[in-house]
């Protein structure tokens, strides 16, 4: 159904359960069912105190958590698990089946795709990339699509490429513009392509000198 809110106008679709003190803005649809799915088939739960602004599309099936906010012209795809205190920037896509912990910030047209777990509390840069099959158009390309983990903690920078299946450790940092091909440990530092480990998250300073270490190792 279609309501009016503010002076814009947004569509829910049935079965939509939105929690108390959700902002809409205008042209949000909420509750799109998926291919093969009829309209309030999955149900589409969203918790408190969101904020989801204009332009932004969420299919059906999700489980939204408390305080979550889009920026402008997000697409959620079907069936994702989202914690609360979850953030999500302007014009960034997730598809379907990924699982995000509380606490994640994925910033400005970040792309995360099929069976991507992003752990409590990890950051996800503009334009970050990840990815999620070895071998695109392969006959068999579908019944392998794995997504990275991205660790607790862990933090990911600016136009940074992830490829398929792989871990990044909790509280590693990977630097902007790395594409990291391996699994990355824990407290590391990695950059380059292919992304190589060049230091520990104890060994960072602060170039500006505001603080003895912006990170401590977890």
């Amino acid at each position: 159904m279609s309501k009016e809110h503010n002076r814009g106008e947004y569509t829910l679709y049935p079965n939509v359960n939105l929690g108390e003190n959700v902002a809409i803005g205008e042209y949000v649809i909420i509750g799109v069912p998926p291919r093969g799915k009829k309209p309030g088939e999955l149900e589409t739960v969203i918790g408190d105190n969101v904020v989801i602004r204009s332009h932004t599309v969420i299919y059906a099936g999700n489980k939204i958590g408390t305080n979550f906010v889009t920026g402008h012209s997000v697409l959620i795809r079907e069936d994702n698990e989202i914690g609360d205190n979850v953030s999500v920037g302007t014009h960034s896509v997730i598809e379907h089946h990924v699982k995000i912990g509380d606490n994640v910030r994925i910033h400005s047209q970040a792309f995360i795709p099929e069976f991507s777990v992003l752990e409590e509390g990890c950051w996800i840069g503009p334009n970050v990339v990840l990815t999620n099959v070895y071998h695109p158009l392969c006959p068999k390309a579908k019944e392998c699509l794995k997504g990275p983990v991205i660790g607790k903690s862990a933090k990911i920078g600016a136009n940074a490429t992830l490829l398929p299946d792989i871990r990044i450790g909790k509280n590693a940092l990977v630097g902007a513009g790395s594409v990291v091909v391996d699994d990355v440990p824990a407290n590391s530092v990695v950059t380059g392509n292919p992304a190589k480990i060049i230091k520990k998250i104890r060994d960072l300073r602060c170039p500006y000198g505001l603080i003895e270490k912006p990170y401590e190792e977890i």
